[in-house]
């Protein structure tokens, strides 16, 4: 075996948005738990609170029974809030496969509202090339669901 085949690739997504809204609209959708299951998914026991372990579930796979177990890491009011993103079962390969990531969300005040950046990191490859390919799709979505939601838009239900 060459060391090519032994040296993972680690990869992150990032959605970076300027969005017409203030800082503090955008974190109320970020760190509500009403509001985040408006354009995420429900998320079970949240507190914006460092420490604090909560879950989303969405659609089981194999041995993965579908919780996404997360903790708040950081919570900068307006600024910056991250949490880890845990998930999966190491029997499974693509979907449900073991993930370990965590999830940042960056505001910064801009002249036409805020800039909003979005850093989902920590992706192995090739063991999380599912879940990295479909999450780079799905959190564009996610995003401009968020920014329906702050500017006062109807969003459709989430599908999971």
């Amino acid at each position: 075996m060459s060391n090519a085949a032994v040296i993972a690739d680690h990869r992150d997504i990032v959605v970076d948005e300027i969005f017409p809204h203030a800082p503090t609209a955008l974190w109320k959708a970020l760190t509500d738990g009403a509001l985040i299951a408006r354009w995420l998914m429900p998320p079970n026991g949240f507190e914006a609170v460092v420490g604090k372990r909560f879950t989303f579930t969405t659609r089981p796979a194999g041995e993965w029974d579908g919780v996404i177990h997360c903790e708040v890491l950081e919570v900068v009011p307006n600024e910056r809030f991250a949490y880890s993103w845990k998930g999966g079962h190491e029997s499974n390969e693509g979907y449900g496969s073991r993930l370990e990531t965590v999830v940042t969300w960056v505001l910064t005040k801009v002249d036409q509202g805020t800039r909003l950046r979005l850093v989902h990191s920590g992706f192995v490859l090739p063991k999380n090339d599912t879940a990295y390919r479909n999450m780079s799709e799905g959190w564009t979505k996610v995003v401009e669901r968020l920014d329906l939601l702050v500017g006062g838009e109807e969003v459709p239900p989430t599908r999971h």
